[in-house]
């Protein structure tokens, strides 16, 4: 079992639009002493298997953690609109939140993103240059949550799945081909979609999770395929 866990991410304006800030807040729990900080960082994901695009948005420690139920608030700002090829500006991206403890990540939490027009006219006929100031964005509301085994403070890696042993090593689920943001050498032991513990993940297809978009991201009739 994972010393800290996340227990819930709760988005404070989704949906919203394109240019406004994130607002979310995570609550975790802590069941152990922790002699160092907590790192999370948010990423934006515009367009797979381009890691050159990959954004983060924002890097922050939280800590000293104390043991039982914490939460935090987190805010920070959208992508940077020129640093996204006009081409993946609207359907499909993704946001990914991770936790990391001593340069370790044991979890990622990853966020599908719809981006249109607020408008019928312009989803209709888009401007061949994107107009920022138009776009909204909507998050899907079942994240896709992995998790990592990673050693903390007493030195022994955390045991992985309930009733089951770990998986092999496996490329992190959530994180588009040739990312900026995989874990290629990581052991992957829980994967599913929300925050409910307990119990084991089925890994068939674990690979091929950034090509099944359209079961997490509500329909939208203007929005083109991805390769997710």
């Amino acid at each position: 079992m994972s010393v800290v866990t996340i227990r819930n991410v709760e988005f404070l304006n989704n949906p919203a639009r394109f240019l406004d800030k994130y607002k979310f807040r995570v609550t975790f729990e802590c069941i152990a002493s922790l002699s160092d900080d907590l790192e999370w960082k948010l990423i934006y994901v515009s367009s797979p298997g381009q890691p050159e695009f990959d954004q983060e948005l924002e890097d922050c420690m939280v800590g000293p953690v104390p043991i039982g139920i914490n939460s935090f608030e987190f805010e920070t700002d959208p992508p940077n609109p020129h640093r996204i090829p006009q081409n993946d500006v609207l359907g499909v991206a993704a946001l990914i939140l991770t936790a990391s403890y001593k340069d370790q990540e044991f979890v990622r939490v990853g966020y599908y993103q719809n981006t249109e027009y607020d408008n019928d006219e312009m989803r209709e006929n888009p401007p061949a240059v994107p107009r920022f100031e138009f776009l909204v964005r909507d998050l899907a509301t079942k994240p896709k949550v992995t998790r990592f085994m990673i050693k903390w403070d007493s030195d022994q890696a955390a045991p992985g799945l309930q009733g089951g042993q770990p998986s092999s090593a496996a490329p992190a689920p959530f994180a588009p081909p040739g990312s900026a943001f995989p874990r290629p050498n990581a052991m992957v032991t829980d994967t599913q979609e929300g925050f409910a513990a307990g119990g084991s993940v089925p890994m068939e297809g674990v690979q091929n999770n950034w090509a099944a978009a359209s079961s997490a991201v509500p329909p939208a009739g203007s929005m083109p395929q991805r390769p997710f």
